[in-house]
């Protein structure tokens, strides 16, 4: 593996199509304002190096980046790649991650709006995000001890994890399928409308109108706090510890709670088939 260190590259293509490189203390920026310095790479290994120009990583396949940082001026960084390492670095552009293939990233501070369109299999591990229209349409997607702070997220997403992570978040999960949230704290505006099985299990969600237009939502041992208008035509079942504030006509299922604020069943366009009971015990 040939080794590039200490250096600083400012031209178009610095690097095209080159491969079983490390790239060690390096600079990407300069006067020269070039695009696309290491697209087409393959076997890249990049070490405390800053990206401060645009398109840096297209199209391209195995590359592991650790201590490094992409400015704000690295616009959409990482198209179109698959086998991409990210780990103990700052992803700061605009789209930073899109298309791609086979991501991890660790111990990473992200704040790009539009993060992660269209990717498939991607994981986080201990990082704190802040975006708009985050993971837009993505399979596979995988968040341990994340801290989320925007708007938009996961809208369209197909088989999704969370765990031991905290999202502050408006309109989160809309249209997703296959969603499992763990031991997390979810607050937020209208979260996870139209979704389709969506499961909660020892979580917190805080915020107005949750989960209404569900189909097989499932929350377990959860609590909710200031959810008024929960479930409207919703297909749930819930077992909350607490109280909801209120339930608004839900479809179909059962919720048992503590207690409710409210129930509301007026101006129903559906006949609801719901049941809610206080306590934990049911006699069916």
């Amino acid at each position: 593996m040939r080794v590039i260190e200490n250096k600083v590259f400012d031209e178009e293509r610095a690097l095209y199509n080159e491969s079983n490189l490390k790239i060690q203390s390096c600079k990407f920026e300069g006067p020269a304002d070039g695009e696309s310095a290491l697209k087409e790479c393959s076997t890249i290994t990049v070490n405390n190096t800053l990206f401060d120009l645009r398109y840096p990583l297209w199209h391209c396949k195995d590359i592991d980046i650790f201590d490094s940082e992409f400015t704000i001026n690295a616009r959409a960084a990482i198209w179109y790649a698959t086998g991409i390492d990210v780990s103990d670095s700052y992803l700061y552009g605009i789209k930073a991650i899109r298309e791609c293939d086979k991501v991890n990233i660790a111990r990473t501070c992200i704040r790009s709006p539009e993060f992660g369109w269209r990717t498939n299999n991607i994981s986080f591990d201990t990082a704190m995000i802040i975006s708009e229209y985050f993971m837009f349409e993505s399979k596979n997607v995988i968040l341990n001890n994340v801290k989320f702070k925007g708007k938009y997220s996961f809208q369209y997403v197909e088989n999704l994890e969370i765990y031991d992570s905290f999202l502050d978040t408006k309109d989160a999960f809309w249209h997703a399928k296959h969603v499992l949230v763990k031991n997390s704290v979810v607050v937020g505006e209208y979260l996870g409308w139209y979704s389709s099985d969506l499961t909660f299990i020892d979580c917190t969600i805080i915020g107005t109108q949750p989960l209404c237009y569900c189909k097989k939502l499932n929350l377990i041992n959860c609590k909710m706090i200031d959810t008024d208008l929960s479930f409207e035509y919703s297909d749930v079942n819930a077992e909350i510890i607490g109280e909801i504030k209120s339930v608004k006509n839900p479809l179909r299922g059962r919720v048992i709670a503590d207690s409710f604020g409210e129930i509301i069943t007026e101006n129903n366009k559906f006949k609801s088939k719901t049941k809610c009971y206080i306590g934990k015990r049911i006699n069916k």
